[in-house]
């Protein structure tokens, strides 16, 4: 039996980058301190601002990012992989001063050995009154990826992707065993929607698909759901918060569970092409 200890740690991230490295910082530590060999966490992981003005003001590249460099840093001295959910960087992209929303796999040495887009962005008024237009400042990636790890392909993905079932097909289809949804879910489509398509997810790939969010009430008045999760590949969630007050989520992921569960339902391999509906 192949088995990984992980850990999801739930923040809710501060509007600039060396508070919000002050916020997460200890719960790695503590997450590195209960075993976790893989960290993993939420969107948004460097800074979450609305207004648009601080966001550009505190916007850096990857490499300058103050959170990034130090989250590098930590991985290295505490010997653990870390998955940033997403860090809101410069995209780089020449005429666009959009920001990407990327999440980036660090190594037990701090390197970054992967690099993820946010494909699909979230634009959406809601009943509530609150108004969502990510694709005013966020400039979507194109490219999905799955990277390789000590125990196995990682498939990255970020919040809003969870809803394009397409994309986590390819994910398991080019090898993933692990799916990240690093995430800062509103509230009302969190309490509707969110463990159902991550457990949704996992059914559909035979993967484990692990989720850590941002969580509570934050500073610029946004509301996050919190409820970070880990699914097991046959859709049976095997650690949940049922809060939205930072913290650590431990769990033990059972590797073989994958081949269970695709050798019991093999539907990563009976995709049939067909004509689109008139």
């Amino acid at each position: 039996m192949t088995t990984l200890p992980i850990a999801l740690i739930q923040t809710r991230t501060p509007a600039s980058a060396a508070a919000a490295f002050a916020h997460v910082e200890p719960l790695i530590r503590e997450a590195a301190a209960g075993g976790a060999r893989l960290i993993l966490t939420p969107e948004g992981t460097n800074f979450l601002i609305q207004d648009r003005a601080r966001r550009a003001a505190a916007l850096d590249t990857q490499d300058r990012d103050e959170a990034v460099g130090k989250l590098r840093a930590l991985a290295r001295e505490l010997g653990v992989w870390l998955l940033i959910g997403s860090a809101i960087v410069k995209s780089g992209h020449a005429g666009d001063d959009r920001a990407a929303n990327r999440s980036l796999l660090v190594d037990d040495r701090g390197e970054v050995v992967a690099a993820y887009d946010k494909l699909h962005v979230f634009d959406v008024d809601l009943p509530t009154g609150e108004r969502w237009r990510e694709s005013a400042s966020v400039r979507p990636g194109e490219d999905a990826v799955v990277a390789d790890t000590p125990w196995g392909r990682l498939g990255l993905t970020i919040c809003y992707d969870i809803r394009f079932p397409q994309l986590y097909r390819a994910l398991a289809r080019a090898g993933a065993v692990m799916i990240a949804v690093p995430a800062a879910f509103t509230v009302p489509t969190g309490e509707a929607h969110w463990e159902t398509l991550l457990r949704a997810r996992a059914i559909e790939t035979g993967s484990y698909v692990l989720a850590p969010a941002q969580a509570g009430t934050h500073e610029d008045g946004r509301r996050t759901w919190g409820r970070s999760t880990v699914v097991a590949p046959w859709g049976e969630v095997i650690a949940r918060l049922d809060h939205d007050e930072p913290g650590v989520l431990f769990a033990t992921l059972d590797l073989d569970a994958v081949t269970r569960a695709r050798t019991a339902v093999p539907q990563l391999s009976h995709d049939r092409e067909f004509g689109a509906p008139s």
